[in-house]
């Protein structure tokens, strides 16, 4: 039996993902819960660069950062559900839809939760842009035809799994002022997370209300102090 080991934390987007993706094929695998505040010699050694969940390990070969991960997980275990198409170009489009949403939206993201009023509105109303952008760019490569229910076919594959980490998987109160999907405004981003929602193994591994809630708010109140001594 391969050895798999995933090094993460519960609240943690990035985490889920790895989650995700092992769950929808199947692989068993020993989760390893870390303290971020307090990170075992372990994480450390297998992630020394950025000291960062999450941290796959497989047959004691250490590998981070979601994104490489992910891939991994496709190349090493190829089976279905197939997380990158097998087509060229639609790997090279999912690669710069899931690199679009963690290089553009949630920096954005963070920095909603630093501010308030109209600093806050400001950085609210480019991530609307953003996400008309996501909607647009998705809409033509992935859904032109109508008649599937993810970006992977009739499977969940990469780029959903990103997506879903983002926007289906935290479900906060609301305090932080940051922009949520709108049926109005995002019809087929809706339609889409409400697919993956859906699924039993988002249902699994979606983290307990209360519980993130609680830490959204912590973490709501610690960028607003850190905002202001900056």
């Amino acid at each position: 039996m391969e050895e798999v080991k995933l090094y993460g934390m519960w609240a943690s987007l990035f985490t889920k993902r790895v989650e995700m993706a092992l769950k929808m094929k199947g692989i068993p695998y020993e989760y390893i819960e870390e303290d971020l505040m307090n990170k075992s010699e372990k994480l450390l050694s297998c992630n020394p660069v950025y000291k960062k969940v999450p941290v796959l390990v497989h047959h004691e070969k250490p590998m981070p950062e979601s994104l490489i991960i992910l891939e991994y997980i496709d190349e090493t275990w190829n089976c279905p559900p197939l997380l990158l198409p097998e087509d060229p170009f639609l790997r090279a489009k999912v690669r710069f839809w899931t690199n679009f949403i963690d290089q553009q939206m949630i920096p954005l993201i963070r920095e909603i939760f630093k501010f308030e009023g109209e600093q806050q509105e400001k950085v609210v109303n480019e991530f609307s842009k953003m996400l008309r952008l996501l909607e647009e760019g998705v809409q033509k490569d992935f859904f032109s035809t109508g008649t599937v229910d993810f970006c992977g076919g009739e499977t969940p594959g990469l780029l959903d799994i990103v997506f879903c980490s983002v926007f289906g998987l935290h479900k906060g109160d609301g305090s932080s002022g940051a922009s949520e999907l709108e049926t109005d405004n995002n019809p087929l981003l809706c339609k889409w997370l409400n697919s993956l929602t859906d699924l039993p193994v988002v249902k699994e591994i979606s983290p307990p209300h209360e519980e993130f809630s609680a830490l959204l708010k912590q973490f709501r109140a610690i960028s607003l102090r850190s905002a202001a001594k900056a």
